[in-house]
C-alpha cells in the first residue's frame, strides 16, 4: 500500500542524491490541469516563481514543484527540471511555446559536506528522469540528504524526507517533507522525538541566519479553486507549528505548497484537517526514515 504523497493519482516524485557531498534535490511532477498556491512563514526563505502562486495572479497551472539543498545557488536546478518538461511538451501555453512553470523553493545545507558542491541543471533533470509513481524513497536522500533538526539547542539530530497520507469523506491528501527545522520534533500527539522541551526556551546559543528551513508539498484529489486552497496551506503550516518546537522562527524559511489535481467533491474544511494530518504524520516520518537510513 503506497502511503506517500504519489498515493495521489498523477503525482510523481524523483530525487537526485549526492551522499558526499550531503546534498541533493526532489521534484514532484504534477499532472494536469491542476491549481497550486503557496505560503511562506519563516522569516529567511529561498524560492523561485512564488509569486506567482499567489490568489489572482494570472496562472494558476504549475507543472512541477522542485526542493532542492544548496541555499540559492540550488535554485538553479530548476532551469534542468524545465528543459525535461520542455522536451516533453509540457508547459504554459504562448505563442513563442509552451513555458514550463516549475516554483522552487530550497533548504541551507552547505555546512554539511562539500559547500562547492550544489544542485543545478543537470542534477535536476536528473530527479526529474527518476520520476516515478512508486512509493517515495524517504530518509536521507534527495533534498533531505544534508538536514538536521535540533539546532535550536545545538544538538543537532540527521533528519531527511518524510511523507504520509490522509483520507477524508473519500478525499485522498498527501503530504512530503524536506525536514530541516532549527527546532526539535515533536508528533502531532506531542511525544517527542529528537529529545528538548515541549515549551521552547531561549536558543543554546546565538543561531546562525539561514540555515534551516522546512519544505512541504501538500496534495489532494479534492477540488479546489487558488483562494479556498490556500487554507490547506495553512493547516499545514499549522502542522509545522505543532511539530516543531519553534517553528517560523527569523532563521528558518518554512514554505509549504498545496496542489488540487483532482475533482473530489469534498467540503473544504474537511480536507483541510486531512492536510493538517498528512502533513504532521510526514514530519514525524522524516525522523524516524533517517534514523533507519
Amino acid at each position: 500500500m503506497n502511503t506517500t504523497i504519489t498515493a495521489i493519482p498523477g503525482i510523481e516524485v524523483g530525487h537526485w542524491t549526492d551522499p558526499v557531498a550531503r546534498t541533493g534535490c526532489t521534484v514532484v511532477t504534477l499532472p494536469e490541469p491542476n491549481v497550486v498556491t503557496a505560503e511562506t512563514r519563516g522569516a529567511a526563505p529561498g524560492s523561485r516563481e512564488t509569486a506567482l502562486l499567489e490568489p489572482g495572479m494570472a496562472v494558476e497551472q504549475c507543472h512541477a514543484v522542485l526542493l532542492t539543498g544548496g541555499s540559492a545557488f540550488g535554485l538553479a536546478a530548476a532551469d534542468g527540471v524545465m528543459r525535461e518538461l520542455e522536451v516533453d511538451g509540457r508547459g504554459h501555453e504562448t505563442p513563442a511555446g509552451p513555458v514550463p512553470i516549475v516554483p522552487t523553493a530550497v533548504v541551507f545545507d552547505l555546512m554539511e559536506g562539500d559547500a562547492s558542491v550544489r544542485p543545478g541543471p543537470q542534477q535536476g533533470a536528473a530527479a526529474y528522469r527518476s520520476r516515478s509513481s512508486d512509493p517515495v524513497h524517504l530518509g536521507r536522500v534527495g533534498a533531505g540528504t544534508g538536514t538536521s533538526v535540533g539546532k535550536w539547542r545545538m544538538q543537532p539530530v540527521p533528519a531527511g524526507i518524510g511523507s504520509a497520507v490522509a483520507t477524508r469523506a473519500g478525499a485522498t491528501v498527501g503530504a512530503l517533507v524536506v525536514l530541516n527545522a532549527m527546532g526539535d520534533v515533536f508528533t502531532l500527539e506531542g511525544e517527542p522525538l529528537t529529545g528538548g522541551p515541549h515549551v521552547s526556551g531561549a536558543p543554546a546559543f546565538e543561531p546562525e541566519w539561514g540555515q534551516n528551513t522546512t519544505l512541504v508539498v501538500v496534495a489532494t484529489d479534492a477540488r479546489f479553486n487558488r483562494s479556498d486552497l490556500t487554507r490547506l496551506a495553512v493547516r499545514g503550516q499549522d502542522a509545522l507549528a505543532a511539530c516543531l518546537r519553534p517553528a517560523h522562527t527569523r532563521f528558518d524559511g518554512d514554505t509549504c505548497f498545496a496542489v488540487s489535481c483532482g475533482d473530489v467533491e469534498v467540503p473544504r474544511h474537511v480536507v483541510a484537517e486531512a492536510a493538517f494530518e498528512a502533513v504532521g504524520r510526514a514530519i514525524e516520518s522524516a525522523v524516524r526514515e533517517a534514523e533507519a537510513s
